[in-house]
């Protein structure tokens, strides 16, 4: 059975719990009652009531869903279909990766669609080169001025979740350059 290192420090009325890699938790409350939040372990805040000299506890987790706010959402679309990276171990990056570049090829980049005509046409490196474009739509652009670009921003990501905000920032770019396009006249609505 290996050994656990657990060590807490009282400061006033919290207690902060240690574990070997740092701090875990932040505690307030005394023998018949506490309430937990969690710093470096997985979970919610955590209530906890004891009838002390018993045994006998009742503990209750609370969501962390319920009190952060709702992420921003990309409009669906083109993203839907994106791999969902929750149902990949860490040991499956690689598959995650080529399976959202073969969805976004799939879903921007099909015959006759505006992305594969951005691409055909030559339309992001002309709209690079337009200097009236600032630097954070050219950098926007530049993930997915060619299909090779595209595909080495992708495999570059480092985890799961920069992958997919990865996807994302490609499907950004792909309207992006779009609606540039249309305005100058090159494509048309």
């Amino acid at each position: 059975m290996p050994f656990r290192f657990r060590r807490s420090a009282r400061l006033g009325p919290l207690r902060f719990n240690f574990n070997k890699s740092g701090l875990t938790s932040i505690s307030l409350g005394g023998r018949g009652a506490s309430f937990n939040i969690p710093v470096a372990r997985s979970g919610g805040p955590r209530t906890t009531v004891r009838l002390p000299g018993t045994g006998l506890s009742w503990s209750a987790e609370q969501s962390t869903e319920a009190h952060q706010p709702t992420p921003a959402r990309l409009p669906a679309g083109p993203a839907e279909g994106l791999p969902n990276s929750r149902r990949f171990r860490s040991g499956k990056l690689d598959a995650f990766k080529q399976g959202c570049l073969g969805v976004l090829l799939e879903k921007l980049f099909a015959p006759r669609s505006q992305g594969r005509l951005l691409w055909d046409l030559n339309l992001i490196t002309r709209l690079l080169s337009d200097p009236s474009i600032g630097s954070r739509t050219q950098g926007l652009l530049a993930v997915i001025e060619t299909p090779e670009a595209m595909e080495a921003y992708l495999l570059r990501a480092q985890s799961q979740e920069d992958l997919k905000r990865r996807a994302h920032r490609c499907i950004e770019a792909v309207q992006e350059a779009g609606r540039l396009a249309q305005g100058r006249g090159w494509l048309r609505p």
